[in-house]
């Protein structure tokens, strides 16, 4: 299939009055048009920032230093925020955490939605509004021609977040960016915003990336899966190889620290000791070595390349490489070429 975006070599850092953040550092991957890809990580990761740094929407006094973000071939870190505006919104949508710092609390939602509409479009006053209606009946809100002029506060939070998701689609974007959309909901809701995002991906064929913590999340929604930590990617791989056998001790980690109600086992969760680096001075090896079991002398010094594990496969672990001790459950593999490591599978 053919390619949508292609991200090369990423860097995002911070420059703050303490020193350089390094929220990102040299990160690759690529997203296949029709794929929903997640991007899992613990708080400070930087799986947000790279969503941002993929959109161009990178605050001060961050910058991307380095790297390049491609999108149908085009280089987006090349392009002024201007031309970037042609981008966002309309070829590129994000759907954001919490609605209520994304929705005006002084205009109705028809109007935000309108003006989402006529900014990226020809279309007249009606023509807008007869396509927010048609939105919000197609993310399933009740009565849209009544609740185009309700405010967001009459909102419940679902529906908030449902409101986002139709603004989000208001243009029929090819690339759909949800950054945890579903963190401050409860999990009926949760299930409900899953579900609509998955059957209008279907219907409509846009590429979705998806940033959460959350790995039940990740395994009802997406196909593909990018684990980061310390600002690297640390496993790449589809969603059914990483969730059968992980093969970085991080995401291990991860797995052993989710509940799993459906074995009927009581089992105590195992929690990952120790906390993340501090990125204003990341580990000059492996960003998880300080708190990884099997660290060597040599995760300490220098990061791995990534392994090949499989075709749809990818860890970034001195522990498959061929002289490395043996451990059980780690495969022994070759490193792969540069551009090879841009591929997510």
């Amino acid at each position: 299939m053919a390619k949508i975006l292609e991200v090369k070599h990423l860097v995002t850092s911070f420059f703050t009055h303490l020193g350089e953040v390094q929220a990102v550092r040299d990160i690759s991957f690529s997203l296949e048009k029709g794929d929903i890809l997640g991007i899992v990580g613990e708080s400070g990761s930087g799986k947000s920032v790279t969503s941002l740094s993929v959109i161009g929407l990178v605050d001060d006094p961050g910058e991307i230093v380095s790297g390049a973000v491609l999108f149908e071939g085009e280089d987006l870190t090349k392009l002024s925020d201007r031309e970037l505006n042609k981008y966002r919104g309309d070829e590129i949508s994000m759907i954001f955490q919490d609605p209520m710092t994304s929705i005006n609390p002084v205009y109705t939602i028809g109007n935000q939605i309108i003006e989402v509409i006529r900014a990226h479009s020809d279309m007249n006053h009606l023509e807008a509004k007869a396509r927010a209606i048609e939105l919000l009946d197609l993310v399933g809100i009740p009565e849209p021609v009544t609740r185009l002029k309700s405010y967001p506060h009459e909102f419940s939070g679902g529906m908030r977040q449902r409101v986002l998701i139709a603004m989000a689609l208001s243009n029929n974007p090819k690339l759909l960016i949800a950054d945890e959309p579903t963190t401050a909901l409860d999990v009926t809701i949760q299930a409900q915003i899953l579900d609509l995002m998955r059957n209008l991906q279907a219907k409509m064929g846009a590429s979705i990336i998806f940033i959460t913590h959350d790995l039940g999340v990740i395994a009802e929604i997406c196909n593909k899966v990018i684990v980061m930590y310390g600002g690297k990617i640390m496993e790449k791989a589809d969603i059914m190889s990483l969730y059968e056998k992980p093969q970085h001790p991080y995401t291990q980690g991860l797995m052993q620290s989710v509940p799993k109600p459906e074995t009927g086992q009581k089992k105590r969760l195992v929690p990952i000791v120790g906390s993340p680096p501090d990125l204003l001075k990341p580990p000059s090896g492996c960003p998880f070595s300080p708190r990884c079991k099997y660290a060597m002398e040599v995760c300490l010094k220098e990061s791995a390349p990534l392994y090949k594990i499989s075709s749809t496969q990818f860890a970034s672990c001195w522990l498959h490489d061929k002289e490395a001790p043996v451990v059980e459950g780690f495969v022994k593999c070759e490193p792969v070429l540069d551009e090879e490591a841009e591929v997510i599978l």
